[in-house]
């Protein structure tokens, strides 16, 4: 089995000494520090990074035109500053069988701006609607940033090894990578659509807060209509590549959450219970537990093994979950979710629409049918070890 031959090297090699190796409570931290291990310059770029994250802008500043949020911070702050967020964002696209999908540039693009600065409210624009070539549309959430430096740091071939998008192993799950910038593996979105952590940030700080950047230093337009005179006073590029480097900094290196411990000794007991029935029933086949990050000139990601429950490819997860699209992505596929910091969540799914880890588990199609099927047929005192184990993660 392809996926779990290149675990199985993870797990052997971890416990080698001669590996060289780091223990993944080293990358771990409280949610909101940086990762242990920063020098002091990376420490003080992580802090640089944080204020900027957190700063509000405002429309002199470069805000807007059109915008969801005033800082990066308001999509990202439960339970801390780079956290996940609780107000949802709506993304459209229309998607065919024969042409693929569309992100509806022409009429604005994938993501709607549910705001205006005031001068172009006052020039008669609006927050953008739906528009009508849109055949899917749908609200998703924030994810948690904790500990992303760590994921970008993985070997691309890492990940590849995972792949099997032809199920030559015949086991019903046939993940493959995303595809980002440059056609390189995608790790990051909903969509596994972004291969760095640059890219990544530069496609939500456009998006969610109207700000441009050097490699992108024209304003988005209201779906798809010219922009008045004298609604943007800000000059383009409004974030220069030193803003970009130092947001990079904060959100590289963020830390991971720790493990939690549950305080009766009797749950923590069915916590450790339930990990070995999580793999045993299938969900580790998609949900990876442990990757290793290569060589890196940051000791603080160098050659880190570290939690992450994720394998970082597209899987089919059926028609019920089937809405948006996104290059190299069908409505239907989604990169499967990193499970680290679980118990800092309280709405679960990639939309939030599960109000339980149950209720996600449940809702789980495609690919992850039969590891659903499987959960459902254990009692419920081994459904609850499960999901004791999911909520210590």
């Amino acid at each position: 089995m392809i996926r779990s031959s290149a675990g199985l090297l993870i797990l052997l090699c971890s416990a080698l000494i001669g590996c060289g190796i780091a223990d993944e409570t080293e990358v771990e931290g409280p949610a909101g520090t940086p990762l242990p291990g920063v020098t002091t310059y990376e420490s003080e770029q992580f802090f640089l990074g944080q204020a900027l994250f957190n700063r509000a802008f405002t429309p002199e500043e470069g805000l807007g035109p059109l915008f969801n949020q005033v800082s990066c911070s308001s999509c990202h702050d439960l339970p801390t500053s780079g956290g996940h967020g609780a107000e949802p964002v709506t993304k459209v696209s229309d998607f065919d069988e024969r042409s693929g999908c569309n992100l509806l540039k022409e009429d604005g693009g994938d993501l709607l701006q549910a705001s205006v600065v005031p001068a172009l409210r006052t020039a008669g624009i609006l927050p953008e609607r739906i528009p009508a070539s849109a055949t899917a549309v749908t609200e998703l959430r924030a994810p948690a940033l904790y500990g992303i430096g760590l994921v970008e740091a993985i070997e691309d071939g890492d990940i590849l090894a995972q792949a099997d998008p032809d199920d030559q192993d015949g086991d019903g799950i046939s993940g493959r990578p995303g595809l980002g910038a440059q056609g390189l593996p995608g790790r990051f979105g909903n969509k596994a659509q972004h291969a760095t952590l640059s890219e990544f940030i530069e496609n939500a700080i456009r998006g969610e807060m109207g700000l441009t950047t050097p490699e992108h230093p024209t304003e988005e337009m209201p779906n798809g209509l010219p922009l008045p005179e004298g609604s943007d006073p800000a000059r383009d590029p409004e974030l220069q590549t030193s803003d970009l480097e130092l947001l990079r900094a904060y959100l590289g290196f963020l830390a991971q959450p720790p493990r939690r411990t549950l305080d009766n000794p009797e749950d923590q007991a069915a916590s450790e219970e339930g990990g070995g029935i999580f793999e045993s029933i299938g969900c580790a086949n998609c949900h990876t537990p442990t990757f290793v990050t290569g060589n890196n000139q940051s000791m603080a990601l160098n050659q880190k093994s570290f939690r992450i429950y994720s394998d970082l490819l597209l899987h089919d997860m059926g028609p019920e979950l089937a809405d948006i699209c996104a290059p190299g992505a069908s409505p239907s596929e989604w990169r499967t979710a990193r499970l680290v910091g679980l118990y800092l969540r309280s709405e679960f799914l990639h939309d939030g629409r599960a109000r339980s880890i149950r209720d996600a588990i449940l809702m789980h199609g495609g690919e992850a049918e039969s590891a659903r099927y499987r959960f459902q047929d254990l009692t419920p005192e081994l459904q609850q070890s499960v999901l004791l184990f999911l909520r210590t993660l």
